[in-house]
């Protein structure tokens, strides 16, 4: 009487699409945090960027000429929206913003109210790493304000 052997499995490359598989898993990981920290890195200088257009922007409309022939209010200042918004154009031209960002948009908005001057900057963001599913084209944003008030 002969007694089978019971077949056993060959597992060989089990272990292999399993390696692979978690250097797929590995590999997009990597690429997702390299790209957000592009995003990141990016959204901090545009930042930087609005807040100084903002701060220009104000200064530059608070000592518009109505503030050399009217005076200096009591209360607020009166700003020049004409001459805010040539002021944070002025602050991107001067500092190269459109160089640094290619493709910026900025949005300038004067609150006469407040004498407030409000920037907003966005520019097309170029990842680094691709990531499947990810927007083609992400824009990313960031906005500065700034006061012009009278201090006594």
């Amino acid at each position: 009487m002969s007694r089978r052997q019971p077949r056993r499995r060959d597992d060989a490359g089990q272990v292999s699409v399993l390696i692979i598989g978690f250097a797929f898993v590995l590999a997009l990981g990597v690429a997702v945090v390299v790209d957000v920290s592009a995003a990141y890195l990016q959204r901090s200088g545009l930042s930087t960027l609005a807040d100084g257009a903002a701060l220009y922007g104000a200064d530059a409309g608070a000592t518009g000429a109505s503030t050399y022939t009217e005076g200096v209010p009591e209360d607020q200042l009166a700003l020049d929206a004409g001459v805010a918004r040539a002021g944070v154009e002025d602050y991107l031209r001067s500092v190269g913003a459109h160089q640094e960002y290619p493709g910026l948009r900025f949005v300038v908005v004067v609150d006469q109210a407040r004498s407030s001057v409000q920037v907003r900057v966005s520019a097309p963001l170029d990842l680094p790493l691709g990531v499947p599913g990810a927007p083609e084209a992400p824009m990313v944003s960031a906005e500065g304000s700034a006061v012009s008030d009278v201090e006594r």
